[in-house]
Order: C-alpha cells, then sequence, then structure tokens
C-alpha cells in the first residue's frame, strides 16, 4: 500500500504556472502507473494525465496536452504535473494517485475506478 501527499496548489494569474507534486510512502513508487485527476465544483472528478511506472509513457486529456506535463522521479518517490499557460477553466482541487502497474494502461485509467489510491488534493485556481 501507498500513501500520496500532494503539494504545490496555489493561486495563479491565467497564463502563468504550477508545479504539483505528489510525494509517495510505503510501497516504492515504481510499482505503481500515477497519475493526476482533478475535480472542479458542481463537477466530477476528471482524468488530467498518467505516467507509466518507468516514466516512458504519458497520457493526458486533450484539454491539457500540450501545456501540462506529468513526469516521475521514482528515486525520489515524486511525481510532478507541471502546469503551464494555465486558464482559469484549469481552477480544480488536483488528486494524485497510484494504479497499480500490472494493470497496465487498458481503457481503465482514464476512469477514477481504475486507480487503487488516491491524495487528498491540493486546490489550484486560477484567476482571469
Amino acid at each position: 500500500q501507498v500513501q500520496l501527499v500532494e503539494s504545490g496548489g496555489g493561486l495563479v494569474q491565467a497564463g502563468g504556472s504550477l508545479r504539483l507534486s505528489c510525494a509517495a510512502s510505503g510501497r516504492t513508487l515504481s510499482s505503481y502507473i500515477m497519475g493526476w485527476f482533478r475535480q472542479a465544483p458542481g463537477k466530477e472528478r476528471e482524468f488530467v494525465a498518467a505516467v507509466s511506472w518507468s516514466g516512458i509513457s504519458t497520457y493526458y486529456a486533450n484539454s491539457v496536452k500540450g501545456r501540462f506535463t506529468i513526469y516521475r522521479d521514482n528515486t525520489k518517490n515524486t511525481v510532478y504535473l507541471q502546469m503551464n499557460s494555465l486558464k482559469p477553466e484549469d481552477t480544480a482541487v488536483y488528486y494524485c494517485t497510484a494504479r497499480e502497474r500490472e494493470k497496465g494502461f487498458s481503457g481503465s485509467y482514464v476512469y477514477t475506478g481504475g486507480y487503487d489510491y488516491w491524495g487528498q488534493g491540493t486546490q489550484v485556481t486560477v484567476s482571469s
């Protein structure tokens, strides 16, 4: 089992950047595919990005492709989400999540039910 703690959220103006971090403890991070989801007020939690256990393969929601980058450092047991060119519609609570690597990247990796562990979330607010 793994525990996840996000950090790096905050208030930023449109066009700005933020980097979110997710520190893992417990089982080694290389045992997991890692993902980021977000949830805006009144909306369902949605997929943002995912990265393979090795860091080689990455996947993004169309809404963030080209602006966000997910990457990981297994030696530090940390996964990151670099967010550039932020828009007001990116405002949400961002959640780090882990999926057992044996599950691979079947279709379920874009759904909340496809993940096994979740952090508590970090708020990102983008002002216009």
